[in-house]
């Protein structure tokens, strides 16, 4: 028993000694550890000149500058379809004919109706005369003392009853001769014509199909008659780049059924109104429509093929610049804020640095002597991988280009770096 006891012990000895051994070199490394200063590893480039060209992108689709839609201006029954889909028309070339019977009896009726007015005013015309020539010789009569007050008055009442009656048949005739216009005008768009070289892209009826005219509502969609050898891009730019846009630029236009190939065009139209889809949810989003020209299309691109569009909205030459990544906003820090951690491990300043007074700046990090310094910057255009330099950097100077860590959160001014393939990196990874 007595020898089952000291075992025990001495087991307890063993392990309680070799954690306390283990918290003593844990606190000797964190106390000299703390006195050193953190080196942070980082990728370098120089400061250099070169073209750069802002771009907007967006998405959308492909279609005709010019397309037609065809709604018929009267109803009635299709008897003649000579066109089918994916054929080539001419301008003038007839579409479709809408049975005309009906229409041309109206036409016949509002010619004779125009030929019984017309005979009717040559009626009221010779009763005129004759009337204008009684009130004349009784007017003379008269005169002479020959006829009766009485009797003038009578002429002359009948005479203007008739000048009446002529006018009045005159506006008939007037009225009869729109009527025949009219019926003349309805009979002729029963035959439909396409407005413009092109093809149809689509068509929407058949023969014998009975179909309803504008007046009644839109009218049926007989087809559509696009040129193609005319067409555009009409995409969906947001409205933070739409203001870089201007009529006249330039496009990249990639149609996904092309693969790579880029097509060249020009902004031809940009739209005043929003489109705005999501409207009062978290996924708002305003967009505007910018068509864009294409130049030399390819006969096989069709209506509603999808695709992207690079716009260049401007590019400057020679231009000081760096790497995008390379520059980062920080806010400048009091002497006695400190940052606190959030739970994302992330630091955040103190809400009086965040006020409007001390809005974030625009910074980069060079290196000298093996040490970052943060300096302040203006930004021009950029494009996707490099941003101009307007101010705050010279030619061929050392920035900090990576890792995004450092750049962001990790470099501070006197903060002691190390470059791939140095001494103290080899030094850091034995």
């Amino acid at each position: 028993m007595a020898n089952g006891s000291k075992k025990k012990n001495k087991k307890k000895f063993f392990i309680f000694g070799g954690i306390g051994v283990l918290l003593l070199i844990i606190v000797i490394l964190v106390l000299t550890s703390g006195d050193k200063e953190a080196i942070v590893p980082v990728q370098t480039e120089q400061v250099s000149k070169r073209t750069i060209t802002q771009t907007v992108s967006a998405t959308g689709k492909i279609y005709p500058e010019y397309q037609v839609e065809l709604r018929p201006e009267v109803s009635g029954e299709i008897v003649s379809l000579p066109v089918e889909e994916g054929d080539i028309v001419q301008k003038g070339q007839l579409l479709v004919r809408i049975k005309p019977e009906q229409y041309t009896a109206q036409r016949n009726q509002a010619k004779a109706q125009l030929d019984a007015a017309r005979s009717q005013l040559k009626v009221r015309e010779a009763a005129l005369s004759r009337v204008e020539s009684d009130y004349k010789r009784i007017k003379g009569l008269a005169e002479k003392g020959l006829a009766s007050d009485q009797e003038l008055e009578m002429a002359k009442s009948e005479y203007l009853q008739n000048v009446g009656m002529l006018e009045s048949q005159k506006a008939s005739v007037q009225q009869a001769l729109e009527n025949l216009n009219n019926s003349e005008e309805q009979l002729s768009k029963t035959a439909i014509y396409s407005p413009i070289n092109g093809r149809v892209t689509t068509r929407l009826v058949e023969m014998n199909e009975r179909v309803l005219g504008s007046s009644f509502s839109m009218g049926t969609h007989l087809m559509t008659v696009a040129d193609l050898s005319n067409m555009e891009a009409r995409v969906d730019v947001d409205e933070n780049d739409v203001v870089l846009v201007s009529v006249g630029d330039t496009a990249d236009v990639e149609v996904d059924a092309f693969g790579d190939k880029k097509f060249k065009g020009i902004v031809t139209q940009i739209g005043n109104s929003a489109q705005t889809s999501g409207l009062g949810t978290q996924d708002e989003v305003v967009n505007f429509q910018v068509r864009i020209k294409i130049i030399d299309p390819e006969l096989k691109l069709r209506p509603g093929m999808s695709c992207d569009a690079d716009i260049k909205t401007e590019t400057r030459k020679n231009v000081l610049s760096v790497p995008i990544q390379a520059v980062t906003a920080r806010l400048d820090k009091p002497a006695n804020a400190n940052p606190e951690e959030t739970e994302g491990g992330e630091t955040e300043m103190p809400s009086a640095v965040n006020s409007s007074k001390n809005k974030p700046k625009e910074v980069v990090f060079i290196v000298e002597n093996g040490k970052a310094k943060k300096v302040e910057i203006q930004t021009g255009i950029s494009d996707d991988s490099y941003i101009e330099i307007k101010k705050g950097l010279n030619e061929k100077q050392e920035i900090v280009s990576g890792p995004y860590r450092a750049i962001s959160k990790e470099l501070n001014d006197g903060t002691i770096v190390i470059l791939p393939g140095t001494k103290k990196d080899n030094a850091k990874k034995k």
